[in-house]
């Protein structure tokens, strides 16, 4: 592993622009660790017709963030600082030093250059916030999972999939650690084309089919559906009746997509007498 530093100016000045993000936090204003760190993009593919994902290497030891958070995302030459959630698991981050971004096409600049100009060995800095997260600790409550998303507000969630993918392996290889529940992922985008990271998703569905399920929903597809994705699709919105037959005491919702849909489902939560610590959402537009 090696350390790389951009120069201290270019970063300095970049960190009093406080701040072009696009997310609100589910509570209050987020707090941001100390930590901003250097980072390199090692990686990027196309996810979909209007989204990039960049894998970038993190220089500082001490960098570490909770699944669900984002980073602030800070670019030399680009006076806007970007907004962008992780979409990894913090494993990735513990044993590689990486974590992964996906960013969709807007004319917000940390996006035009995620875009158009981020290539390879690009530099950037990365610093991370948020109270929009799972981090459960070895003894707490078994909890299971709902997981509701909408177009990009998936890569937060994929973030949390992973992370309780991640305690699962680790209780079943240890026997020990943290014991979750099971995890059900409804997410809807407008087609099959835009439903991100569909394997990867659809491949920890196959590893625990016993604990992770997934919902697919399409609102305007006019193409005809493969025959791989065809058992997890549904046409059409996500409805407040499929949410409600998962309620219970030991469920924990969380909430990422567009405000109309975060609106509707957490005041729909609510209404069902679901404790407001137990619904987390984060808003994009």
């Amino acid at each position: 592993m090696y350390r790389f530093f951009p120069s201290y100016s270019d970063y300095r000045k970049l960190i009093y622009h406080l701040k072009g993000c696009q997310g609100l936090r589910s509570k209050g204003s987020s707090p941001f660790t100390s930590i901003v760190s250097a980072a390199k993009v090692c990686g990027a593919a196309s996810e979909s017709p209007s989204v990039k994902s960049l894998r970038l290497l993190v220089a500082d030891q001490d960098f570490s963030f909770k699944a669900g958070q984002w980073v602030d995302f800070f670019i030399p030459g680009v006076s806007v600082v970007g907004g962008f959630s992780i979409c990894s698991s913090p494993r990735l981050l513990e044993q590689e030093r990486m974590i992964e971004l996906a960013v969709k096409y807007t004319n917000h600049p940390p996006a035009l250059w995620v875009h158009n100009t981020c290539t390879l060995d690009s530099e950037v800095a990365v610093r991370v916030g948020g109270e929009f997260f799972f981090d459960p600790q070895p003894a707490d409550a078994s909890r299971n999972l709902v997981l509701i998303a909408g177009g990009v507000g998936i890569n937060p969630l994929l973030s949390i999939l992973r992370h309780a993918a991640d305690l699962l392996r680790e209780r079943a290889n240890k026997r020990s650690g943290y014991e979750i529940g099971t995890i059900k992922l409804f997410y809807s985008a407008k087609n099959t084309s835009e439903l991100l990271f569909k394997k990867n998703i659809l491949d920890l569905v196959n590893e625990f089919p016993e604990k992770i399920a997934c919902s697919l929903h399409v609102t305007k597809q006019t193409t005809q559906i493969g025959a791989e994705l065809k058992p997890y699709i549904t046409e059409g919105r996500i409805t407040e009746k499929e949410i409600r037959d998962h309620i219970s005491k030991e469920t924990l919702f969380y909430i990422c997509g567009p405000p109309p849909m975060t609106d509707f489902f957490s005041k729909q939560l609510e209404n069902h007498h679901v404790s407001k610590e137990h619904i987390c959402f984060e808003k994009w537009w």
